[in-house]
């Protein structure tokens, strides 16, 4: 039987209207600038952190103060949400849900199933963040979407012993979805980076029989060693026991050879201005202290420009125009002279070494220029210092690494925010940690993307981020989906549609969903 709530969904987008979305854990805006290039209309978001709502109201919503306004989830019902942006009754603002939940919490929770997490009246006091996925599932029983999307960390497929999409999956079914999960890489569907990630879509009965994601577009070789998190999660979730029960899991669309190589870290940031980190040190103009986004670096028009580029630049209502305002660094002046000298590829252990050979040509240079220092002084403990990084080799084998041209990039972290060191430019010239503006090219955001706040903070939203043109992707194919149910939909008598819709306006919910629904839906 119709649900009178999609079925006036569907007729709305049936007279021409876009799929309004909401997401939720939305950070600067990764997953909403892909589903805003695919069509749809990005309506509100919902983010605790200020710096990220900031700047994701400057993206999609500059005019209109109440959207830079930051969120709390566990203390914003959707009701309440939905009344701060005057956007009518709760069930019907919303055609989308996305959003990517935080999961950090539930290694400690020690339940199994999420519906027991959401009733535990002390849950709050163990974790707070042990409710963040019952208040995503809170938000799409109140507002009834036609389609969900939720992402993550492969991990999550066995977290603290839960397989925690699969029992999201079986929430969305009790209250009336069809659902599926997968992981992605997003090297395979044109992002220069090979980040591997858990995408769960969820379509109403109504829309969809079942769940399906999107085919790769290019092809990549991983480098030779690199252990995929795919395969890691997959095995941890067999090890667990996870894998019979684990009915909602879908294997990846396959790439082969046959699809276009996937983008380069050269195509993506090869065209940028260079900056060269030991002459900028030298001259006085890179120092010590907070990088704002607040000076103008022209374009090296002199640069070869790439398609993948070239389409950063020229992104749709995000051009760059002249230039850039955050392609800044960060100062690390012991580093610049061992970044020069890695080789593309190279890790801690290989840096390690290097600067190990640094400080001994170094102590080599001072005898032949009569300056003796002594093993153990305090002048030989602080030349070494200012030439080799203080970390065991054998301890943080993945701290660093150097980028290789002619590859995809490695997964870009929030970490970023952090020090930078495990993503080093392969340009032995620049000798240094890529810039803001570069992370964003790597995660696919077009060059005229705003982002609030200063270096820090920006790297970190960068990190956070779904890549822009991966979730573009899934959005395309969640569109193709919703057409054909609008299609399906309009091929029914309107007086067929509205018959429909006044007897289940007037018949009780399914006793599950009923259930599941309680006091949720709020007008």
């Amino acid at each position: 039987m119709t649900d009178w709530v999609i079925s006036e969904k569907l007729s709305r987008l049936r007279n021409g209207a876009r799929p309004r979305v909401l997401d939720l854990f939305s950070g600067c805006g990764g997953l909403s600038l892909g589903f805003n290039a695919a069509g749809f209309e990005i309506t509100a978001a919902m983010e605790n952190d200020p710096t990220a709502a900031a700047s994701y109201s400057a993206n999609f919503h500059a005019d209109d103060p109440r959207h830079a306004v930051h969120r709390d989830i566990t203390s914003t019902t959707p009701g309440q949400l939905v009344r701060a942006l005057n956007l009518g009754t709760t069930a019907k603002a919303f055609d989308i849900v996305i959003g990517g939940p935080p999961c950090q919490a539930f290694a400690r929770v020690g339940r199994s199933k999420l519906r027991e997490i959401e009733e535990h009246p002390e849950a709050f006091r163990h974790d707070a963040r042990a409710t963040l996925y019952s208040h995503y599932l809170r938000y799409v029983k109140s507002c009834r979407p036609l389609a969900v999307l939720m992402e993550n960390v492969p991990d999550i497929m066995n977290f603290g012993g839960h397989n925690v999409p699969e029992e999201v999956c079986e929430e969305l079914e009790d209250i009336g979805y069809v659902c599926a999960y997968t992981l992605l890489n997003s090297a395979f569907y044109g992002v220069p980076q090979t980040r591997e990630r858990m995408f769960l879509i969820a379509y109403h009965r109504e829309i969809a029989r079942c769940a399906s994601f999107p085919k790769p577009t290019h092809w990549v070789d991983l480098p030779p060693g690199y252990e995929g998190s795919r395969r890691v999660a997959l095995k941890a979730l067999s090890n667990a026991g996870l894998i019979a029960e684990a009915h909602h899991y879908m294997e990846p669309p396959e790439s082969t050879c046959t699809l276009a190589a996937a983008v380069t870290a050269e195509e993506a940031i090869g065209d940028l201005p260079e900056i060269d980190a030991r002459t900028l040190l030298h001259a006085g103009e890179l120092k010590r202290g907070a990088r704002r986004f607040d000076t103008l670096m022209p374009y090296d028009e002199s640069r070869p420009v790439s398609e993948y580029a070239r389409a950063m630049k020229d992104w749709p209502r995000f051009e760059s125009g002249d230039g850039l305002y955050d392609h800044v660094i960060r100062y690390l002046p012991r580093d610049y002279p061992l970044f020069a000298r890695m080789s593309e590829g190279d890790q801690y252990p290989e840096a390690h070494k290097l600067a190990l050979r640094m400080f001994d040509e170094k102590l080599s240079e001072l005898t032949r220029n009569g300056v003796s220092v002594e093993p153990g002084s305090v002048e030989h403990e602080e030349l070494r210092g200012s030439i080799v990084p203080p970390y065991d080799a054998s301890k943080f084998p993945n701290k660093w690494r150097k980028i290789s041209r002619d590859q995809p990039v490695r997964t870009v972290m929030a970490h970023l925010s952090k020090d930078g060191y495990s993503h080093i430019h392969y340009d032995d010239a620049q000798a240094r940690t890529i810039s803001v503006r570069e992370a964003a090219r790597i995660q696919s955001f077009p060059d005229g993307f705003v982002l609030k706040g200063a270096m820090n903070q920006a790297f970190r939203q960068i990190g956070n981020a779904v890549p822009p043109l991966m979730a573009r992707a899934i959005a395309a194919e969640i569109m193709e989906s919703i057409r054909e149910a609008v299609s399906a939909h309009s091929s029914k008598p309107s007086s067929q549609v509205a018959a429909t819709s006044v007897v289940q306006v007037r018949m009780p919910l399914a006793a599950d969903s009923q259930r599941a629904m309680g006091k949720a839906i709020e007008a």
